[in-house]
């Protein structure tokens, strides 16, 4: 009962009905069968609201904090109390942070980048596993009802040796299901399943794939009405170089490129103006953009899907699920992908004529509401109702 998304993805309706097949349907309501903690996953089931959560935020990158911080709004504003952990880089390099706290940031685990590509030997001998056990064994897990994880290993180690009901919320737990991948090896099967293992996984994504995933979720901050500057470019390539970036796109003299980056004060030259990271001018820059040049990651494209930019990404090399994300996107005929940085391609990309908009619901107060009903085992009930919203 697979359905197979047009090609160039032409007549694609997201809002029809997920049909699973048996062996997909019993796969994913299977979960929470498997898992060791079933007990205590029936437990929650009659607590209801006024839930104590422990909520775990990978942050390298940005997008894990950006859909966490919109989820943790609602349900603080539901009335449950939540604490958050944020691993995988330096707390220092952590930006427009209120709405997390209180929160405490672990070293955690996490990838090293050099120009472009995931540097393996670097990622290993960085890695400080007795710390990371430390952390996970001296946190105080009193009286905590549930555990969510953006994908954050420490949170989700935390449940497991506290015996406590985990939901992973991200876009990787999208990939434990049958989605478009890129090469899928027997490194990255391991990564995805056990760097940050929950009991019920809530994938997101931007086409449901007939899958029991669920929708992006974005800013509903966003002005989606608000004009569009025909010669603005969002550019945001963080594993890139200065230098590259700039070679790459100073010689476009009729569009003005605004390129976030890991640098402390605002600078223009000419047609290129950087500028450091802020939740608040990014977004302004994105929603005046009419392009966006970005890494393949899963949340900035999400974004510029919802306001309709046309999106050109560059995948980390060597990272399957930015791969994965190119794939998807140009089956879907959402956007276009260069592998390298090349000059032709964002020539080709800067004539391109039409967008894509997409308009995705609130996804992050559906799954408060999902949450506070405790029936965590069915999934598919809230894949659904989220897509049966999206325009």
């Amino acid at each position: 009962l697979y359905t197979v998304w047009a090609n160039k993805g032409a007549g694609l309706n997201y809002s029809s009905p997920i049909e699973l097949s048996p062996a997909t349907y019993l796969e994913s309501s299977a979960v929470v069968h498997n898992s060791r903690r079933t007990d205590s996953l029936s437990k929650i089931y009659v607590l209801g609201s006024d839930m104590k959560i422990l909520y775990g935020v990978q942050g390298t990158g940005n997008g894990h904090i950006s859909r966490s911080r919109e989820i943790i709004h609602h349900l603080k504003a539901r009335g449950h109390e939540v604490e958050v952990i944020l691993s995988g880089r330096a707390p220092e390099t952590f930006w427009d942070m209120e709405e997390f706290e209180p929160y405490v940031a672990y070293k955690g685990l996490t990838f090293v980048t050099r120009k472009g590509k995931v540097d393996y030997s670097k990622t290993v001998l960085q890695l400080n596993l007795p710390r990371f056990y430390s952390d996970i064994k001296t946190y105080h897990a009193n009286n905590l009802d549930l555990v969510i994880t953006d994908f954050e290993p420490i949170t989700a180690q935390i449940a497991r040796k506290h015996k406590l009901p985990s939901i992973g919320i991200g876009h990787q737990y999208a990939f434990w299901y049958d989605i478009p991948m890129s090469s899928w090896n027997l490194l990255g099967r391991y990564i995805i399943k056990n760097y940050a293992p929950a009991d019920i996984p809530l994938g997101l994504h931007w086409h449901h794939f007939n899958q029991p995933i669920l929708p992006p979720i974005t800013p509903k901050t966003m002005n989606l009405s608000a004009p569009k500057d025909p010669t603005k470019v969002l550019t945001y390539l963080p594993f890139e170089t200065l230098t590259d970036i700039s070679n790459l796109v100073q010689p476009f003299a009729d569009y003005e490129f605004y390129i976030y980056h890991a640098i402390n004060k605002a600078e223009d030259s000419g047609n290129l103006h950087f500028r450091p990271f802020s939740r608040s001018g990014f977004l302004e820059d994105l929603t005046e953009s009419s392009y966006v040049i970005c890494s393949a990651g899963f949340e900035l494209v999400s974004e510029a899907l919802t306001l309709g930019k046309k999106i050109l990404v560059k995948p980390l090399a060597g990272q399957m699920e930015q791969n994965s994300n190119a794939l998807a996107l140009t089956r879907l005929n959402l956007g276009m992908v260069m592998k390298t940085l090349n000059r032709g391609i964002v020539s080709e990309f800067l004539n391109l004529q039409n967008s894509r908009m997409v308009a995705y619901p609130d996804v992050a107060i559906l799954i408060a509401q999902w949450l506070e009903l405790g029936k965590w085992d069915n999934v598919a009930s809230l894949a659904e109702e989220c897509w049966r919203q999206v325009n």
